[in-house]
């Protein structure tokens, strides 16, 4: 088994951590089934950029719970240790999902550019079969790059330090604490991530930066405005999930002598935080979702 992380000195704060933890837990929870409620009850909303967003929701709402209760057992009474199996399991499906979930942003990156630049053919690109097809194409895509990742840790000793940096497991973290040649599982976990997300990454900039070749095109400032402010939503979230991303990577690269308060904030902000605010900026950005609440408060409140 593997001991989760605590942070030294502060085990007595641990209750009030799991409060702010399960506050940000249970906003996410309500935010991202609002969304699935809300595009599914209205017909406007029924576009391929919402049923991405449905799918956004969707692994949100899996991500976050496949690692806070078990955080929160950890920090309220705590259940300190994590089996292997449990944390391969975690493991596995925190990669997974992650890596789902940038496959569906650069899908709503080419949904916005054929919007954009080819806005007579997109009813014709991307039908509900589309985008459908897409959801399980990110799906099998994410299955197939890191089903290996627990599998080449299997066979690995762990002899000495059981201790995470984290309160739930991650490929870095645990690799880090195997006592024998790490090398095809260090190899592999990086090629993973840099050709799914990496690669992602560099597509949802290229798509950008034809859109803003495409907008710059257009003659009235007015105009391009109203044509990029479609886009807004989808850029704020794509740096919720690639900053928090990236800063955990550099974290594990090169702050091996960072306080473990920094791993552990840097760990519950890449779970966390874009489960939380993506449900906000769409719901600030799109007035039919807007609507829908204000109308939901309003049933609720009477």
């Amino acid at each position: 088994s593997f001991i989760l992380a605590s942070i030294p000195g502060l085990e007595a704060a641990h209750f009030w951590m799991a409060i702010l933890l399960c506050s940000m837990y249970i906003l996410a929870v309500t935010g991202n089934c609002a969304v699935l409620f809300i595009v599914k009850t209205e017909p406007s909303l029924h576009a391929p950029m919402y049923f991405f967003l449905c799918m956004l929701a969707a692994i949100d709402l899996a991500l976050s719970t496949s690692t806070v209760p078990r955080a929160l057992s950890f920090y309220w009474f705590n259940t300190s240790e994590i089996s292997f199996s449990a944390c391969l399991v975690q493991m596995f499906l925190i990669h997974t999902l992650s890596a789902i979930e940038s496959t569906i942003l650069l899908a709503m990156a080419v949904d916005r550019y054929v919007a954009i630049c080819h806005p007579l053919r997109h009813a014709a690109i991307l039908t509900n079969a589309a985008t459908a097809k897409i959801g399980l194409v990110a799906m099998a895509r994410g299955v197939l790059f890191f089903l290996p990742l627990p599998l080449l840790l299997l066979p690995l000793p762990f002899c000495s330090s059981r201790v995470l940096s984290h309160s739930f497991c991650l490929h870095q973290d645990v690799m880090n604490l195997a006592c024998a040649n790490a090398t095809p599982s260090v190899v592999y976990g990086l090629t993973a991530i840099l050709l799914v997300m990496g690669l992602d990454a560099i597509l949802i900039c290229l798509s950008y930066v034809l859109i803003l070749k495409a907008v710059l095109r257009l003659a009235a400032w007015k105009e391009r405005l109203k044509v990029f402010s479609t886009c807004v939503a989808h850029i704020c979230v794509v740096l919720v999930f690639y900053v928090p991303l990236i800063g955990l990577s550099v974290v594990h690269r090169f702050g091996k002598d960072l306080a473990p308060l920094v791993h552990i904030i840097m760990g519950n902000v890449y779970i966390l935080v874009p489960a939380v605010l993506n449900p906000i900026i769409y719901g600030v950005r799109t007035k039919q979702i807007q609507r829908r609440i204000l109308n939901l408060i309003h049933i609720y409140s009477d």
